[in-house]
C-alpha cells in the first residue's frame, strides 16, 4: 500500500508578509552595517536564519494562555503554572524566571563562579562562555574528537570525552570546579545531540569528584528526540519520558527557553539545591526582578508553560526536525559542504571547504554570510573564528576546528519553499567563491564581539 505523504501537524492560521530586495540593494544594505548580519534590519531580510531564538510561531493555544497571563508582582498564578510545569518535566524543585537564557546564566554563575575557576563542558555556547571567562575562569572544552569533522556520521557528536573531562577536573583540582556544564544539543559544535549513556557517564565522573552537573538546555526537547530516534532501548520511550530521565542525571539547568519552549522571551534556572537557589535568589532580584516573575510577564510564563508541553510532543518535533534536514539534503545534493549528521536546529555549511583559498584569520564563515545575504536576502550567522573570540590573555585569535555559516530555522515559520530559496543563494555563492576575499575587523568589543564587530573587504 502506497505510503500517506509526509505534511506538518498543524495548519497556519495567521500570516506576516515580507519583502524582497533587489541584489543593488542587499550590497548597499550590509556595507552600511559594516559587513556585519546583526547590523542589518530585520525589514530588508527576506528568510530570516540568524537564530532559532525567540524567533518561532507561537500556537493557538499559547497565545490563549496570554490572555490568562496574571500580573500580579508576587506569587502569579502564572508563575506556579510554569513552575509546576517545570517541576514535572524536569524533576528539578527550584525554579527562577529570567527574561532569558544569558541572564538565567549571570544569575546562575554569579552564585556558582569565581576567578580562576575551571568548568568543563562540551563546546560552551558563546554567552555561557563569555559569562565564564568575564568573571576571569576558564571553559574548558572537553567534547570527543569527532565532532572536529564534519564528515563524521557520529549520532551523537556533541558527547562528551569522558578522559578528557576527568583530566580536566584532576588538573584543575575538583575544588576549582564549581560545575561542569553539559549543553544540549551542542550548538557551537553544530547542533549535535548527547546520548543518554554520555549523559550518565558524565554524571558519574561528576559525581565522583562531587561537582554539579548544570545542563545548559536550550534545546533540551530536541535532543531527546535524536536519542529516541538514534539511541537503543529508547524508541518506544516518549519525549517527556526521556526528558525526565535526562535531567535526572544532573543539578540543575539553565535554559533559553526562546528555543525549545516556542516564545519570542523568557528563561528560567531550575535545581535543587535549596542552598544554591537562596543564594541564586539574591541574584535574580538584583538583576531580574522578583523570585516569581524575574524579567517576565504574566502572560509570557503562561505561554511558555504550554510551549513546554507543546515542545515535547514527538510529532511537533519530528515536523521541525524533518524540515532541517530537508534544508542539509537540498544543500547536499547541490555539492555544497555541510556538517553531517545534521543537527536539531540549523544546517551549518563548512566555510573552510567552501571557501578553501580564504584563511580562518580572515573570517571565511563570515565571507560566506555576507555574500548569501547579497545573493538571496538571506541571513545566517558566523560560527567560526570571530565567534571564537580573543584569548582572554594574550588576546590573539582563537582558531576553532569547525569555521561553520549556521542556517538556524525558526520553529513553524518558514516553508520548505523558502528553503529552496536559501539552497538557490548557496549555489549562486557557490558558482562565484573564487573571486571572494577574506576580511579584517575594524571595530571589535572586548568580548562576545560577533554581535556588534564592523568589516572591511581585504
Amino acid at each position: 500500500m502506497e505510503k500517506m505523504p509526509y505534511a506538518e501537524p498543524y495548519k497556519i492560521k495567521m500570516i506576516e508578509s515580507i519583502k524582497q530586495t533587489t541584489k543593488e540593494e542587499r550590497i548597499e544594505k550590509i556595507e552600511q552595517a559594516g559587513l556585519n548580519l546583526f547590523n542589518l534590519k530585520a525589514e530588508d531580510v527576506f528568510v530570516d536564519l540568524l537564530t532559532d531564538s525567540g524567533t518561532g510561531a507561537m500556537s493557538d493555544k499559547q497565545w490563549s494562555a496570554m490572555m490568562t497571563g496574571d500580573e500580579s508582582y508576587a506569587g502569579s498564578k502564572s508563575f506556579h503554572l510554569m513552575k509546576d510545569t517545570i517541576n514535572n518535566l524536569t524533576g528539578f524543585e527550584f525554579v527562577l524566571p529570567t527574561h532569558q537564557g544569558r541572564a538565567a546564566e549571570n544569575v546562575l554563575f554569579s552564585a556558582l563562579i569565581k576567578e580562576g575557576n575551571v568548568i568543563p563542558g562540551n563546546s560552551h555556547s558563546d554567552t555561557t562562555k563569555g559569562h565564564i571567562e568575564f568573571r576571569k575562569a576558564v571553559a574548558v572544552d572537553c567534547t570527543i574528537d569527532e565532532a572536529g569533522d564534519p564528515s563524521i556520521m557520529h549520532p551523537f557528536k556533541g558527547n562528551v570525552n569522558i578522559e578528557k573531562l576527568e583530566k580536566a577536573i584532576v588538573d584543575a583540582g575538583a575544588g576549582n570546579v564549581p560545575c561542569v556544564i553539559l549543553t544540549i544539543t551542542c550548538n557551537s559544535g553544530g547542533g549535535q545531540p548527547v546520548s543518554m549513556e554520555n549523559i550518565k557517564a558524565v554524571s558519574a565522573v561528576c559525581a565522583k569528584y562531587n561537582v554539579p552537573l548544570i545542563f545548559d538546555s536550550a534545546r533540551f526537547a530536541e535532543n531527546a528526540y535524536f536519542i529516541k530516534v538514534r539511541e537503543e532501548g529508547y524508541a518506544e520511550k516518549t519525549i517527556k519520558e526521556i526528558v525526565k530521565e535526562a535531567f535526572g542525571y544532573g543539578a540543575g539547568m539553565t535554559m533559553s527557553s526562546k528555543k525549545d519552549a516556542i516564545v519570542n522571551m523568557g528563561g528560567f534556572i531550575a535545581i535543587n539545591d535549596e542552598k544554591l537557589y537562596q543564594a541564586c535568589s539574591t541574584f535574580n532580584i538584583m538583576f531580574e526582578g522578583y523570585l516569581t516573575y524575574g524579567g517576565m510577564s504574566g502572560r509570557d510564563m503562561a505561554a511558555l508553560a504550554a510551549g513546554l508541553m507543546e515542545g515535547t510532543e514527538f510529532d511537533y518535533l519530528n515536523s521541525r526536525i524533518k524540515q532541517v534536514e530537508y534544508l542539509g539534503e537540498r544543500l547536499d545534493e547541490a555539492g555544497i559542504p555541510v556538517l553531517k549528521p545534521f543537527g536539531g536546529h540549523a544546517i551549518f555549511i563548512d566555510a573552510k571547504k567552501f571557501l578553501p583559498h580564504i584563511p580562518q584569520s580572515q573570517y571565511p564563515a563570515q565571507v560566506l554570510g555576507v555574500e548569501l545575504y547579497k545573493e538571496a536576502g538571506v541571513r545566517g550567522v558566523e560560527i567560526g573564528t570571530v565567534l571564537a573570540d580573543r584569548d582572554p590573555v594574550t588576546r590573539e585569535n582563537r582558531y576553532p576546528k569547525l569555521e561553520l555559516l549556521r542556517l538556524a530555522i525558526p520553529r513553524r515559520v518558514y516553508t520548505n519553499n523558502h528553503m529552496e530559496v536559501v539552497v538557490w543563494g548557496c549555489k549562486k555563492v557557490m558558482e562565484n567563491r573564487h573571486n571572494l576575499r577574506g576580511l579584517d575587523i575594524t571595530y571589535e568589543a572586548p568580548i562576545m564581539r560577533h554581535f556588534t564587530s564592523r568589516f572591511k573587504t581585504l
